[in-house]
């Protein structure tokens, strides 16, 4: 087509070029045919006439107060270029090296697939078409565009997208994008804030901070309790829209997609998988940070203005601010009250957190990045550790039977991203099992002989029926550890 518009173009140059100097092509104003040959000495008489003129007009040859004849045939040719062009109502073909859907299915953890060229949607058959210029056959591929691969009970849930090469027929494009789509679900485990961030918004900036927020986010089983929760995260990753793919019928157009997310651990940011190999979970930090800092901004004006300038003298106090992540019922600390008087005696200002699914993630954010100690059971609410500030302790309690998911989902996450971790292992007397079961029992005794038997075992046994009396005065060194290095 492009080849098709510069023929016609080069066409309509010469053409023009002709009517204007038809002596030049060898026409004459009044047909297509050739001219006769001018007679000899007709063409001496115009020599000397030009020749005569130039002497005369000489002052006045090189002056132009309107455009030149030459000016005059570029703004034809433009016009006719311009012309040419809206007349196109299809954008020019990809070339059969920028058609491709490829993807790659060797992660352990997730699928993703890329496709480049004329990329449209369909909703309503959960499917994107790739339309090429070849005459190939169609092929397809399908993918769950979910971060928990390995997991068939929870992969189950998540809905299916084809993705189809073909040629033929094109839905028409209601909305044309000019930069690329990243397609993901927020089905599956969202609504746990460690699977919100570890599944989700990780994820999803490893996947797109290549696009320097020139992207657009297409959302599989999409919420907007979600979307409201997030979208000061969100909004640092794309400056577009959300589009609900399952609810937005209209056909959206393409010319690069991303379908699924790269996943690279718990909670963490693998520098060497990036294509910035300096890019880590402290860059992914600074962007909650600069997510958050404008209402951070508003909630201290608003506590200023409240306790009438006290308020920046209280949060500048010299003591060291302790967030203590309170529970109820599974894996609460049942002296949880005398635990706070001891971390207050020992010097801390203590601030207990007992976040629900209303609690605004910025007030939550505001308190953690003011505080040098965090300290939580083991649990999702551990996720938190992600708004303190590198450097800060945080200790995590370790009931019975937790010790491998402790570590792996919060305690190594935590160290790469700065924090002084301390694992705090409760012994079988500060766990209320040690009052159901004999203290020989393997539940006790060996937690790991339990745990291994699998999943429903660990959480019928150590998640949902077990809580935490704390031995204070064990705890208490733990305690004076932190309030040491919070005042380094």
């Amino acid at each position: 087509m492009m080849r098709q518009n510069l023929k016609k173009v080069e066409h309509i140059k010469q053409d023009e070029s002709m009517k204007m100097f038809p002596y030049a092509f060898g026409l004459n104003n009044s047909s297509g045919n050739s001219a006769k040959r001018p007679k000899p000495k007709l063409v001496y008489l115009l020599l000397f006439t030009l020749v005569s003129s130039c002497f005369v007009f000489a002052p006045h040859l090189f002056y132009f107060p309107y455009p030149s004849a030459l000016f005059l045939i570029d703004s034809s040719i433009k016009e006719i270029e311009d012309r040419v062009s809206q007349n196109i109502t299809e954008p020019p073909k990809p070339s059969k090296n920028e058609e491709s859907i490829s993807c790659d299915r060797t992660g352990y953890r997730s699928d993703i697939c890329f496709m480049k060229g004329d990329i449209r949607t369909h909703s309503p058959s959960s499917s994107i078409f790739l339309y090429t210029s070849s005459d190939d056959h169609v092929s397809q591929e399908i993918i769950k565009p979910y971060t928990r691969k390995w997991e068939t009970s929870i992969m189950d849930t998540i809905g299916e997208l084809k993705l189809v090469k073909l040629s033929g027929d094109k839905h028409s494009c209601q909305v044309t994008h000019e930069v690329p789509a990243v397609l993901f679900s927020t089905g599956g485990y969202t609504g746990n804030l460690y699977h919100e961030f570890n599944d989700g918004l990780i994820p999803l900036f490893i996947t797109s901070k290549r696009y320097n927020r020139k992207v657009v986010f297409v959302i599989a089983e999409y919420h907007k309790w979600w979307e409201m929760k997030y979208g000061d995260v969100i909004s640092q990753l794309s400056d577009y829209p959300l589009i609900d793919f399952t609810k937005d019928k209209r056909t959206h157009c393409f010319k690069e997609a991303i379908v699924g997310l790269k996943i690279h651990g718990e909670l963490t940011v693998d520098p060497s998988q990036m294509q910035d190999d300096r890019t880590t979970i402290t860059e992914f930090k600074n962007l909650l940070d600069q997510a958050y800092r404008p209402r951070i901004n508003v909630l201290d004006a608003a506590e200023e203005r409240r306790f009438k300038g006290k308020a920046a003298k209280r949060r500048n106090a010299k003591k060291p601010k302790l967030a203590l992540f309170s529970r109820t019922g599974s894996r609460a600390i049942t002296n949880e009250d005398q635990m706070v008087k001891l971390a207050q005696r020992i010097g801390f200002q203590v601030e207990v957190l007992r976040p629900d699914k209303t609690t605004e993630l910025a007030k939550i954010y505001r308190v953690l990045n003011s505080s040098t100690v965090m300290v939580g059971v083991h649990g999702a609410a551990m996720t938190h550790f992600l708004f303190m500030k590198p450097g800060g302790v945080f200790i995590q309690i370790i009931p019975l039977g937790t010790d491998w998911a402790a570590e792996t989902y919060y305690g190594e996450p935590a160290k790469k991203l700065g924090l002084d971790y301390i694992g705090y292992k409760i012994l079988p007397r500060e766990s209320s099992l040690y009052e159901q079961y004999d203290k020989n029992d393997p539940i006790l005794r060996d937690p790991r002989s339990i745990t291994q038997k699998g999943w429903q075992f660990t959480k019928g046994i150590y998640l949902t029926k077990q809580q935490v009396r704390l031995d204070l005065r064990r705890f208490k060194k733990i305690l004076s550890d932190a309030y040491a290095k919070s005042n380094r």
